[in-house]
């Protein structure tokens, strides 16, 4: 791990998106919540949430952080049939808090593609990057 001891804790924000690519048939099933597993959007919201508070399990060397505020939000597309899910998570702490926000948006993706396979095999996920962060050293914004 890096050694972080001398650095002070400051605010730190991350923004992270991932998309998921549908057919119409399961964009129209998800919206109408007609998926036999349930309310997929609840379900990758719960799923990115708990994949981020153990995010220092999953990556090598990433370093345990206190999640003060994580928010997952979809946005649906209806004419191109995909979601954009958007992972926000803040702390205060000697590091950065984007890999938290990427499992977040990675896992909840993953849950979503779970929920509809059975509909649309094919879908796919896209699109997994770092939109903004905030707090530390330097900043980031991705230029549209």
């Amino acid at each position: 791990m890096v050694d972080v001891s001398a650095k002070a804790p400051t605010r730190r924000h991350a923004e992270v998106q991932s998309v998921i690519h549908l057919s119409p048939e399961a964009f129209k099933a998800i919206r109408q919540q007609a998926l036999v597993k349930g309310d997929p959007l609840t379900v990758a919201k719960i799923a990115g949430m708990q994949a981020a508070k153990r995010t220092d399990e999953l990556i090598p060397l990433a370093h345990p952080l206190p999640i003060e505020h994580l928010e997952i939000t979809f946005e649906p597309d209806a004419t191109t049939h995909t979601i954009r899910l958007v992972a926000q998570a803040t702390t205060t702490a000697k590091t950065g808090i984007e890999l938290e926000a990427f499992v977040a948006a990675a896992i909840g993706a993953l849950a979503l593609y779970d929920m509809v396979k059975a509909v649309d095999p094919a879908a796919t996920i896209t699109d997994l990057q770092l939109l903004r962060k905030t707090g530390g050293k330097q900043g980031f914004q991705r230029v549209p």
